[in-house]
Parts: structure tokens; C-alpha cells; sequence
């Protein structure tokens, strides 16, 4: 009997511990168009050991490439997105593509929409977190922006306008 208690109490203890790398936590951003655009969309976020699992489904896009980034505040109350501020970035990296080392968190891969306005994406990040560190994106900015991501003008990308905002969420 004893045996089946320290069981137990190990198996407790070792879930609890998972828990709190976050392994399993997951977030979601709604995306509402911004004034004067029809952009829309389901962001959903999945911590899987030290990578979170994107996975999007966005219309009513014009076709081509699309920025795509996380944001430092979660603010969509302007309307035209400025209110979720610039690129998620704790470490204070340049914006670079999503497979630099050195880079945004929020730094994310292109959206690319195809004819019928829809692009979905599905990656896994190493750079975020959900729920906790300095990396966690819970109650962060989601913006899809107008043009494609450069990887290089600093710190944008030169993606321009903001087309669709969402506070990150956890689920």
C-alpha cells in the first residue's frame, strides 16, 4: 500500500512539473479585419516541449505574401492596428527571418494567400512560449499585414499597412 501512495505522489509530482513548462498549454487569436479591410482568420498556438505549434487559417486576403508577426501589446482599439505597438522582441534582436537565430520572437513566417484570398500556415517556433518566461505571448498583438516581409528593413520589414489584429489568448 505504501508503494502504491509513493507511486502516486511521483506521478503527481512529475504532471505538475510538465505543467509548468508549459507542455500541453495552447492560446488562440480571432483575427478581425482592420477599418477598410476584409481580413479574418483563426490563429491556434500549442506549446509542445520547447516549441509552440502554429497553425492558421486566414482569408480574404489579397494574393501573394504577407508579414506576419506577433506584437508587443494587446491592443487592437485603433482600428488601423497601431494600437498592438511594434514586433514582440524581449531580447532585443533585429527583425530577421524566422529560421535566424537571432531575431524577433515575433518574427514570424510569411502568409502566403493564394488566389481564392485564403493562406494557412502550419510551423513550429522555438523562439515563444505560451504561459510563461520572458517569450510568453499570452495577451500579445497578432498582426497580418498588407505587403510581404522583407526579413531586412529594421524593425518592420517594410510589410506595411495592418490588415487584421487579435489579442493572443490562452485556451
Amino acid at each position: 500500500m505504501i508503494r502504491l501512495i509513493a507511486i502516486a505522489v511521483a506521478s503527481a509530482l512529475i504532471s505538475g512539473c510538465a505543467g509548468m513548462t508549459g507542455n500541453g498549454a495552447s492560446a488562440v487569436a480571432v483575427l478581425e479585419a482592420t477599418k477598410g479591410n476584409a481580413t479574418a482568420g483563426t490563429v491556434n498556438f500549442t506549446q509542445k516541449g520547447d516549441k509552440v505549434q502554429v497553425s492558421a487559417r486566414i482569408s480574404g486576403l489579397a494574393p501573394g505574401n504577407h508579414g506576419f508577426h506577433i506584437h508587443e501589446k494587446g491592443d487592437c482599439s485603433s482600428g488601423d492596428g497601431l494600437s498592438a505597438g511594434g514586433h514582440f522582441n524581449p531580447a532585443s534582436h533585429p527583425h530577421a527571418h524566422p529560421a535566424s537565430t537571432a531575431r524577433h520572437a515575433g518574427d514570424m513566417p510569411m502568409l502566403v494567400a493564394g488566389s481564392d484570398g485564403i493562406a494557412t500556415l502550419n510551423v513550429d517556433l522555438d523562439v515563444i512560449t505560451i504561459g510563461n518566461g520572458q517569450n510568453d505571448i499570452v495577451g500579445k498583438g497578432l498582426i497580418v499585414h498588407k505587403d510581404p516581409d522583407d526579413f531586412k528593413t529594421q524593425p518592420t520589414g517594410n510589410a506595411g499597412a495592418r490588415v487584421a489584429c487579435s489579442v493572443i489568448r490562452r485556451t
